[in-house]
């Protein structure tokens, strides 16, 4: 059985073969980050994919985010360490039962969280990511708004924006959106001298009792940055990992140890090392969209850098 070491250094070796660039996202584990070339939250990753002159792209992380990167690089090919890993909150609503919920609404812009397959941005006006949706949807001319699917998120981005009327699907993430305002006191009462530190997609009484709120990469930052000492972190728990093994003069704690997305934590470096052998030995299969559903879900991304721009 070879060691994460051996595994890793045979990652390497394939990456110079093969010529492959790794983009993992925050909430993979450290043997993954370790040997990644990029890493960040999911536009990050896609956005950064652009700026790399590799023409091969393994994604860790869940399917949406792969498409993604594909959507903004078409001229790359996309491939994902684990197909398996999906995510419940991209997937929760059909194109359909968007436009049929949009049609309640004469007028209305669709804004689609990140967080969506490309065939529901394929019938949105708008992408957006939780670090952006506040500076989006006001700089938006609709006043009446539709956003899909987290309504956790899309509560934070309405008491940011008075002036919008928007409306909501029940949707959103089931990791984040089930912790309680219990378990936020309890971690209070557990660590009183703690910032806590949370993601908007976290309940609104969770969000509100904060002491920041942000995207993960908003939280990273602020936790980095801060003279504190102590924080509480409302997002996956992974975060609280690599936050402790970062700054190791600094105390970590999860919200709640529910707080654990196992679509995430499916791909691990066996993965990518077989995913690599797949890649030199030419069985993998980059991932495919529908001509039409790429061409109006890269709109919608489009839209996100001109009004978040």
């Amino acid at each position: 059985m070879r060691t994460i070491n051996e595994v890793q250094q045979a990652i390497r070796s394939l990456k110079a073969q093969t010529g492959v660039c790794i983009l993992a996202h925050s909430y993979q584990s450290p043997e993954i980050l370790e040997i990644a070339d990029i890493t960040g939250d999911s536009y990050k990753l896609s956005a950064a994919a652009g700026q790399t002159d590799a023409e091969k792209l393994l994604v860790c992380g869940v399917r949406f985010m792969a498409e993604t990167a594909g959507l903004l690089n078409p001229e790359k090919q996309v491939y994902e360490a684990n197909p398996a890993a999906g995510c419940p909150m991209a997937e929760q609503f059909s194109p359909e039962e968007i436009l049929a919920e949009k049609a309640k609404y004469p007028g209305c812009a669709v804004v689609a969280y990140v967080n969506t397959t490309a065939a529901v941005k394929a019938v949105s006006d708008v992408c957006v990511t939780s670090s952006s949706a506040v500076q989006i949807v006001r700089n938006m001319p609709q006043q009446e708004i539709l956003f899909i699917p987290d309504c956790n998120l899309g509560a934070y981005t309405q008491k940011h924006c008075p002036g919008k009327h928007l409306h909501f699907m029940p949707g959103g993430c089931p990791h984040h959106s089930a912790i309680t305002p219990e378990e936020a006191a309890a971690a209070r009462k557990a660590h009183p001298d703690a910032l806590m530190l949370v993601h908007p997609e976290c309940r609104p009484e969770i969000s509100a009792a904060a002491d920041y709120v942000g995207a993960t990469s908003g939280i990273l930052n602020f936790a980095r940055k801060s003279g504190h000492r102590e924080f509480i972190i409302g997002t996956e728990i992974s975060i609280v990992q690599h936050l402790t093994l970062e700054c190791p003069d600094k105390r970590f704690y999860p919200l709640s140890n529910r707080l654990c997305c196992p679509d995430m934590r499916i791909t691990s470096a066996a993965d990518v090392l077989r995913a690599l052998m797949q890649i030199a030995d030419g069985s993998a299969k980059p991932l495919t969209l529908p001509a039409q559903t790429a061409l109006k879900a890269r709109h919608c991304l489009d839209e996100m850098l001109r009004l978040g721009g």
